[in-house]
C-alpha cells in the first residue's frame, strides 16, 4: 500500500482520498478508522428545561424516542435534543449505530448484550444501570461493529 500526502494551500477543509482497484473489507474498515480517529462532532448541545448543556459525544450512552423528543442518555443522566433520529445517524461518527426504530447507541459503551432470539435483545452499558433493545433486524449490524470495535483496539 502506497501512502502519499499532497499539500494545497488552495484547500478549505483537509482531503482524504482512498484509491483502490475494489471496495475491500479492509478498505471499509481502513475508512472507518480514519473517520473514527477525527471527529468532525466532538461535542454537541442537548438540553434539560430551559438549560442548554454541552456533551462530549464519548459521554453519551444513547439515544432514544419519547413522544415527540429524543431522549439522550448519559450514564447518571438524561437530556433532550429537538434533531430527529435520522438527522442524528448523518451527524454522529460511525461508532454511534442505529439499533432499532426509535434508538442509536454508542458502540464504544456497550458492555454486554442478552440475546433473544424471539424478540429484542437487551443491550447493557459499561458503568451504568441503563439498558436498551436491540431490534431483530439490527442485531448483526450491531454485533459487526462491536467486532469492528474490538479489532480496532488490537491493532
Amino acid at each position: 500500500m502506497k501512502i502519499k500526502i499532497e499539500l494545497d494551500s488552495d484547500l478549505n477543509e483537509n482531503e482524504i482520498i482512498i484509491r483502490c482497484p475494489a471496495l475491500t473489507e479492509k478498505i471499509q474498515m481502513l475508512q472507518q478508522v480514519i473517520s473514527d480517529a477525527v471527529p468532525e462532532h466532538p461535542r454537541m448541545t442537548f438540553y434539560k428545561g430551559d438549560v442548554q448543556y454541552f456533551l462530549n459525544l464519548e459521554d453519551i450512552l444513547f439515544f432514544e424516542t419519547e413522544d415527540k423528543w429524543i431522549n439522550v442518555h448519559t450514564a447518571e443522566d438524561i437530556f433532550q435534543t429537538r434533531q430527529k433520529l435520522y438527522e442524528l445517524e448523518e451527524l454522529l461518527p460511525r461508532y454511534f449505530l442505529r439499533i432499532s426504530k426509535s434508538a442509536i447507541l454508542n458502540t464504544r459503551k456497550v458492555y454486554s448484550i442478552h440475546k433473544n432470539i424471539a424478540a429484542s435483545s437487551v443491550v447493557e452499558f459499561v458503568d451504568s444501570h441503563k439498558q436498551v433493545f436491540v431490534s431483530r433486524n439490527y442485531y448483526k449490524a450491531l454485533i459487526h461493529q462491536m467486532e469492528l470495535n474490538h479489532y480496532q483496539k488490537e491493532r
